[in-house]
């Protein structure tokens, strides 16, 4: 984008795909050497909207971008330095010049925040951010011999992946009870996979790679004990649960659990029953996910401070496209076109897993604003 820099400095946030084509968001920059510089112009100038805005160090390089509902009121909290986070302190220390984008709703706002991170990648928002703000699937894929495994990204080698959830040691601790109970492999990939069905020249049982055969946490296909078929029956019983379609593991768990206390055998019981736990937090996770992606699609129709009014076309929790709001034929033809698109298939958006971020926005917005979904159109009324 060779318009956003000039000499190599910073210009401009660039396009949105988050406003109509015809939507115009002026940018407005003010600069200072010292915090109270910027202070007394953001006073002045930056304005009681909703919008995005971006802080530039004395190199003109975009180190910082966030989200506003008051422009003014969030900006003037980093020049106040009673009450204001350690880092907040740090980053305006750096700022040179602070830039912001007005935007006619705070969700446009929170859908172009995230935009200018993906694009830009400011060094204070994707460097030492906890884990706890990170997404991640949980997929099942890589063969000969599938198995589960935590993945921001969704490639070719996946068959099957569920969520989003937060990546965080307990997601990790699920997978691996996961893989424990359906005795599905999580060895690393250069481990060589053996069915005996596979018709070698000199077939014979090779030693296990690992201890979990021994243990009988893994069917051991690295072995040749174990044919392809029953690996892939197992394989097919963890995307059921993942599915939602088959959580006997979880009732399985409990009725040993219970079982264990009634004989008195307490340790055997306390891990059954943290086994249970994280399994039983993971179902739950991803049947609010399955959740969100069944109900929330639909037409969120938002009118701005401006009197504008854009319809976000949100499907499967994610917003695919935005609109104008049709005024005559013309854009009534190709609103039913666009519309059709996304919601009866073609769009393709549906089935790819690279806007988990998104979903999860829309799913924090209305879950803090349940009153906005009495706006939403729903199709049958389009």
């Amino acid at each position: 984008m060779p318009q956003l820099f000039q000499d190599g400095k910073f210009l401009d946030f660039g396009p949105t795909a988050t406003l109509p084509v015809s939507a115009v968001c002026p940018v407005s920059r003010v600069e200072g050497k010292r915090p109270a510089e910027l202070r007394t112009q953001l006073r002045l100038l930056a304005p009681k909207k909703p919008g995005v805005y971006g802080m530039l160090d004395r190199d003109d390089q975009l180190i910082y971008v966030g989200k506003a509902k008051n422009l003014r009121t969030r900006l003037q909290s980093y020049l106040r330095k009673k009450g204001r986070p350690a880092k907040a302190g740090r980053m305006i220390a750096q700022a040179r010049s602070i830039l912001w984008e007005v935007l006619p709703s705070e969700f446009a706002s929170f859908l172009r925040e995230l935009e200018l991170i993906r694009r830009w990648r400011p060094r204070w928002n994707v460097q030492g951010q906890p884990l706890r703000r990170r997404l991640t699937f949980i997929c099942l894929g890589r063969a000969p011999a599938p198995y589960l495994f935590l993945s921001r990204k969704i490639t070719s080698r996946i068959q099957a992946a569920f969520g989003p959830i937060t990546a965080s040691t307990k997601a990790v601790e699920a997978v691996r009870r996961l893989n424990d109970w359906f005795q599905l492999r999580d060895c690393p990939q250069p481990q060589e996979m053996i069915f005996p069905d596979q018709g070698e020249l000199f077939p014979g049982v090779r030693p296990a790679g690992c201890l979990r055969l021994e243990i009988g946490t893994c069917l051991g296909p690295c072995t040749g004990t174990c044919t392809q078929p029953n690996y892939q029956r197992q394989a097919r019983r963890a995307r059921d649960f993942l599915a939602g379609k088959d959580l006997s593991a979880l009732d399985q768990l409990h009725a040993e659990m219970q079982a264990a206390a009634a004989s008195e055998q307490y340790e055997r019981a306390a891990a059954l029953r943290d086994r249970w736990t994280v399994l039983s937090w993971l179902a739950d996770r991803l049947a609010r996910v399955r959740t969100a992606q069944q109900e929330m699609s639909f037409i969120y129709p938002i009118t701005g401070f401006d009197g504008s009014t854009t319809w976000y076309l949100v499907h499967g929790a994610r917003t695919v496209d935005v609109i104008e709001v049709p005024h005559d034929k013309a854009t009534r033809a190709l609103a039913a076109e666009r519309i059709e698109a996304v919601y009866r298939g073609r769009s393709g958006l549906l089935d790819s897993y690279e806007h988990a971020d998104s979903m999860m926005i829309v799913m924090q917005w209305f879950r803090k604003h349940p009153g906005e979904r009495a706006k939403c159109f729903a199709l049958d009324s389009v």
